[in-house]
């Protein structure tokens, strides 16, 4: 029976969109060109969102895939997702000033890839093959890490030696195949050592939660990200997992189908870690407009954290601001002996 007006809703996900992580590498680009001028050179997406590069763009982000394509000297900047020490060692050959946008918590597992190598383990490392943060922390220990992208990549994995093996992952992946990758590595692997805490970001389960609270009572889901979002692409394999009966992952408003409508009376609406609110706003204006006007949240966890900006960014910011009040203080002491008697008052 297809829905009446009346019965249409949309439950909206919360938490959704930006994650600190991914508000900190937008606002350090901005910041940086702001502080540097334009170009601003950014290697790779700074994050994975079609509407954010473009928007960057336009106030004079310059997006390469390469850092050889940054002309020598310039400013280039490292997305959210993390590079490899080669990387930064190229940039050095080069004589780039880099801004390391990495997130922190990717930052996290390249650390315990470190420790984990200094200490002869074999690390296997859950996530999906050619995906930056993959690239990055492989990067850090290519002599110890082991590829497996997925439950059945299980079978062909091999170590040296089973009592030292650890896994880590990609802190982007879907929670529950996590997991279940997981558990065949330690049927594979009884002595299996987990990370000291979990790789997959807070924003990425926070999410998947929501998705899961809401799936089982919506026809359709939507979420907003893009293609080559791996949080974003997870969330519409959640949102069929608990039970949605269909899902859709959308860049803008504009590319829903409204075939998807037929017969739905409520619409589950999320969106991705790297996604902007205001591409959210557009989709649920979308909606008012076809009768979805009543709006129901649905909480799943509250969100504080923040993370500073990048530590080169913070230096060069806190030097302007101590020029400018040096600036200032010599123009109010030029003033006052030019005007000695000023102060006196009459």
């Amino acid at each position: 029976m297809t829905a009446t007006p009346a019965a249409r809703r949309v439950l909206l996900a919360a938490p959704r969109g930006y994650c600190a992580g991914v508000d900190r590498a937008v606002i350090a680009v901005e910041k940086a060109l702001e502080q540097y001028g334009a170009p601003v050179y950014v290697r790779h997406e700074i994050v994975h969102n079609k509407y954010v590069v473009q928007t960057l763009e336009r106030k004079g982000a310059v997006f390469v895939d390469k850092t050889a394509e940054v002309p020598e000297g310039s400013i280039v900047m490292f997305s959210a997702h993390g590079v490899a020490p080669v990387v930064h060692e190229e940039a050095a050959r080069r004589k780039l000033a880099t801004i390391d946008a990495t997130c922190p918590l990717v930052t996290k597992v390249h650390k315990e890839a470190v420790r984990f190598a200094n200490e002869d383990y074999d690390i296997l490392l859950i996530g999906h093959e050619g995906h930056e943060e993959v690239i990055g922390t492989s990067g850090e220990a290519p002599d110890h890490i082991t590829l497996v992208d997925g439950p059945d990549d299980v079978d062909k994995v091999e170590v040296r030696d089973e009592s030292k093996v650890v896994w880590l992952s990609q802190t982007t992946l879907s929670v529950d195949e996590t997991m279940e990758t997981v558990d065949r590595l330690k049927e594979k692997f009884p002595q299996l050592i987990s990370p000291p805490s979990d790789d997959i970001c807070y924003a990425t389960q926070n999410r998947q939660t929501a998705v899961k609270q809401m799936g089982a009572d919506a026809d359709l889901v939507i979420v907003v990200g893009s293609k080559n979002s791996s949080n974003s692409v997870r969330l519409v394999e959640v949102a069929l997992g608990a039970g949605a009966r269909d899902a859709h992952l959308v860049d803008f408003a504009e590319e829903i189908d409204e075939a998807w409508l037929e017969g739905v009376a409520t619409v589950g609406l999320t969106s991705g870690a790297s996604v902007p609110e205001i591409l959210v706003e557009g989709v649920l204006e979308w909606l008012s407009q076809r009768g979805f006007q009543d709006v129901e949240l649905v909480k799943a966890a509250e969100e504080s954290i923040t993370f500073s900006l990048p530590k080169e960014l913070r230096r060069d910011l806190r030097a302007e601001a101590a020029a400018l009040v040096e600036r200032a203080e010599a123009v109010a002491a030029g003033s006052a002996s030019a005007h000695p008697g000023s102060a006196s008052g009459a």
